[in-house]
């Protein structure tokens, strides 16, 4: 059984504007640590998979930055959509290139910037769960247990009775609820959280494809033809741009009937706001998390992050304060999924300088 792993990595992370942007979205970010989030999951997967098996999805704007980043990844394992189609492409496209490599693999699919902290437990849970998909010939997911009723995730609802050891049949997916909703998922105790991680062999993603996006197939396979030719390229250029833009979730796993997952207890997060990274940050007495020089006075519960300009707080309590050379974030923490609505404003209005 031979492991690859894809990893997405062309979002613009707009929940982190102004530090997120274009050309050096959230995963080309050291929110934590020394490494970036994308160098993270890279790291995390060594021991696991063989660096030659792991290929990396991007956009033709951010492959230069993740070829800086990434230098033990060769090349031509870092491909550029031609054009944003969602996850249902460029899944669909990572797997005919391995396809064309390997036609017995087992492939690995991340987002490029979630935060696990238990890397053992991670490979762990990933052996199980490859080797389960390598016999079932399924499609596998890995759903974490909610500690809180989160409102910004999807669920997933599983029959508590064990296909195999920690394998369990999935149910329904359900879509990010309203808290009381959230809260009714918890205590049911049948509902975990969706990471976005799915686990396949090669053969059973393309047979699902083929199965509930015929369309989206047909185009994949026709790229597949052309891999390998001069003529790859035009190819890829002329058909992705007429693909459906689809998730692989909506495409393809909530309508599949051979869909299993399998628990992960490995200190998740997706990281995906800046209240996220709040939560995950080190604080001082009055619950601050400062990144910079920063001046505080009768001030609790923030996140400032300033390390090009001295900033004082001042009489402030749950805010979250970005203050890069071009553009200041204000924001109380109840807002930060909302960040994302300064990034639609922008666009709106052409302001590329800022986006």
């Amino acid at each position: 059984m031979n492991i690859y792993a894809v990893i997405m990595a062309g979002g613009i992370g707009s929940r982190f504007w102004p530090r997120s942007k274009k050309r050096k979205p959230k995963q080309l970010l050291r929110i934590f640590g020394e490494n970036t989030m994308i160098q993270d999951t890279v790291n995390r997967l060594v021991g696991l998979v063989p660096r030659k098996n792991i290929i990396i999805i991007t956009n033709e704007v951010q492959k230069e930055r993740l070829m800086e980043q990434l230098p033990k990844i060769a090349e031509e394992n870092i491909l550029a959509e031609p054009f944003g189609k969602n996850t249902a492409a460029a899944i669909g496209l990572a797997s005919v290139l391995i396809n064309k490599m390997d036609e017995d693999a087992v492939i690995l699919t991340f987002p490029a910037d979630h935060l696990i902290a238990d890397v053992e437990e991670f490979q762990n849970t990933l052996k199980n769960a490859a080797k389960f998909a390598y016999q079932s010939k399924g499609l596998g997911t890995i759903g974490i247990t909610p500690t809180h009723p989160e409102t910004g995730y999807g669920y997933i609802q599983f029959d508590e009775n064990s296909i195999d050891e920690e394998i369990y049949k999935v149910i329904t997916f359900a879509e990010k609820p309203n808290i009381e909703t959230a809260k009714r998922f918890l205590k049911t105790g049948d509902f975990l959280w969706n990471s976005g991680m799915f686990i396949w062999h090669i053969s059973a993603i393309l047979r699902e494809i083929e199965k509930h996006l015929p369309d989206l197939y047909k185009g994949i396979k026709t790229i597949e033809k052309s891999i390998g030719t001069e003529k790859f390229p035009s190819v890829l250029k002329k058909v992705y741009g007429q693909l459906k833009s689809i998730s692989i979730d909506y495409g393809v796993m909530e309508k599949s009937k051979d869909v299993f997952l399998i628990k992960g207890d490995f200190g998740w997060n997706d990281v995906g706001s800046w209240e996220a990274v709040y939560q995950l940050s080190e604080k001082d007495t009055n619950e601050n998390a400062f990144i910079g020089d920063v001046y505080s006075m009768e001030s609790q519960d923030n996140y400032v992050f300033s390390p090009q300009k001295f900033t004082a707080v001042i009489g402030a309590s749950n805010m979250i304060i970005i203050n890069t050379k071009d553009a200041l974030l204000v924001c109380n923490r109840k807002n930060s999924q909302d960040v994302k609505s300064v990034v639609e404003y922008l666009k709106m209005n052409n302001n590329e300088k800022l986006l």
